[in-house]
């Protein structure tokens, strides 16, 4: 977990991709944190990648830093605790400005079921489950 957390933070940015009905949709997002053993994104609800979420939890991220490459596939899963929502703000301070936990907007949802591959044109891939 922390290997695979640790080559998402340094990405800076990472891309997640959802689906949209038959439409995959790719962007770029910024945060990743541990709590509790799992891996966290921070997301508006006001957002459509949190609808698109919702409809299909099946997502994947990807990631290039220092030559090697991660691609995470995993589902995503809302926690509507203040706890993880709270670290996650902690973790990135300059999200305070727009999000407070529980403020009806922030969003924090966690990985599960996943798989994360590292690769490189060097290195034999290192596959990760969780």
């Amino acid at each position: 977990m922390e290997q695979i957390f640790t080559f998402l933070k340094n990405c800076r940015p990472y891309y997640l991709a959802t689906m949209d009905g038959d439409q995959p949709r790719v962007r770029p997002f910024g945060t990743i944190d541990i709590f509790e053993g799992r891996l966290y994104i921070q997301t508006a609800k006001s957002k459509l990648v949190s609808e698109q979420i919702k409809r299909h939890p099946k997502i994947e991220l990807c990631g290039m830093h220092a030559g090697k490459w991660i691609r995470v596939s995993a589902e995503l899963e809302l926690d509507t605790r203040f706890e993880p929502q709270q670290q996650m703000l902690d973790a990135y301070p300059h999200l305070k400005k727009k999000y407070q936990p529980n403020d009806g907007n922030n969003e924090v949802f966690f990985l599960k079921n996943g798989t994360a591959t590292i690769s490189s044109f060097l290195d034999d891939p290192v596959t990760i489950t969780f």
